[in-house]
């Protein structure tokens, strides 16, 4: 199913999307950094796998990237309603895709599968964003006439958790089986060089990862 991507957004009366706890300040920090990577590595036109809210369609089509937007849910209004695992897409279709709090909420067999389908239609970048579960330090230090502090540290001594299935995701970073050494290999795997990737600061259980194809 396709609809018109001039239509307006109007989607504010279904939830959970559409709520300030959903749209909360940290997450507003985390649309930042992925509109941010966004613009910063120039695309005339992207895919958005997952709609949310809508406001970073919104924002970047806004700054005149051409926007295309994809979602099981139909109630979201994407573009095109359609599963990340099976892309209605021919090969190199876009110069970049987004793909943020999305495969998350599937079997980690099929977040490979997903993986394979992004690098088969973008021309080169990807963007993810993936809940990062390992424990962290943060530290915000300002003071008079010195320059201000800001890092996230690791946690001497993790200790890894079973991730159980809370209706909605399978399976998070930092869980036991689901370390990030292991996300990046598989990543490399599939084909993808990791650009950068890193916890954001004002939300630091989004993890971000700028994948280019090799």
């Amino acid at each position: 199913m396709m609809h018109s991507s001039n239509k307006p957004y109007n989607i504010s009366n279904f939830s959970p999307y559409f709520t300030m706890s959903y749209d909360s300040k940290r997450r507003f920090s985390s649309y930042w950094h992925q509109i941010n990577e966004i613009i910063t590595i120039g695309p005339d036109k992207i895919l958005e796998v997952g709609v949310g809210s809508g406001f970073v369609r919104m924002y970047l089509m806004n700054k005149k990237i051409d926007v295309i937007t994809l979602d099981i849910l139909f109630e979201l209004i994407p573009d095109i309603v359609g599963d990340v695992i099976r892309l209605p897409f021919k090969k190199n279709s876009f110069d970049a895709v987004s793909c943020c709090e999305v495969l998350e909420h599937m079997p980690y067999s099929m977040f490979i599968i997903a993986l394979k389908e992004l690098n088969r239609i973008s021309k080169r970048h990807i963007l993810l964003s993936i809940p990062d579960s390992t424990p962290v330090y943060r530290i915000n230090l300002e003071l008079p006439k010195l320059k201000p502090v800001k890092k996230l540290i690791p946690h001497p001594m993790p200790r890894s958790k079973y991730h159980n299935f809370d209706n909605e995701h399978f399976w998070e970073i930092g869980k036991k089986g689901y370390s990030l050494k292991k996300i990046k290999s598989d990543i490399n795997l599939i084909g993808f060089e990791i650009v950068k990737t890193y916890r954001i600061f004002e939300y630091y259980y989004h993890r971000i990862f700028l994948l280019e194809k090799k």
